[in-house]
């Protein structure tokens, strides 16, 4: 079991910046990917950001150049450093960890982000 607790959301005005953390407990496979994904109101969740426990990452397009994925490995946590905050970036952002050798997912309860002047 690996559990996962987000936090960071918050509103913000466009065009700020925001900092989420994802910091994980349990039993941390050796071999995995960690993510953030983010979920609008009415809409599917999908990936945003990616980092891998070999060190590579993956963004959605939407978000390349503005968000950077990066992780703590003394603290078992990653983050999501958001600049450039458009509306559209608006959801609940939820972080995921899926261990590569026998694909068993976690998920986390979720952060909300809201971006409106």
């Amino acid at each position: 079991q690996v559990q996962l607790v987000e936090s960071g959301g918050d509103l913000v005005q466009p065009g700020g910046s925001l900092r989420l953390a994802c910091a994980a407990s349990g039993s941390i496979p050796n071999f995995y990917a960690m993510g953030w994904y983010r979920q609008a109101p009415g809409k599917q969740r999908e990936l945003v950001a990616v980092i891998i426990s070999g060190g590579g990452t993956h963004y959605d397009n939407d978000v390349k150049g503005r968000f950077t994925i990066s992780r703590d490995n003394a603290k078992n946590t990653i983050y999501l450093q958001m600049d450039s905050l458009k509306p559209e970036d608006t959801a609940g952002y939820y972080c995921n960890i899926e261990n590569r050798d026998n694909g068993m997912d976690y998920w986390g309860r979720g952060t909300l982000v809201s971006v409106s002047s």
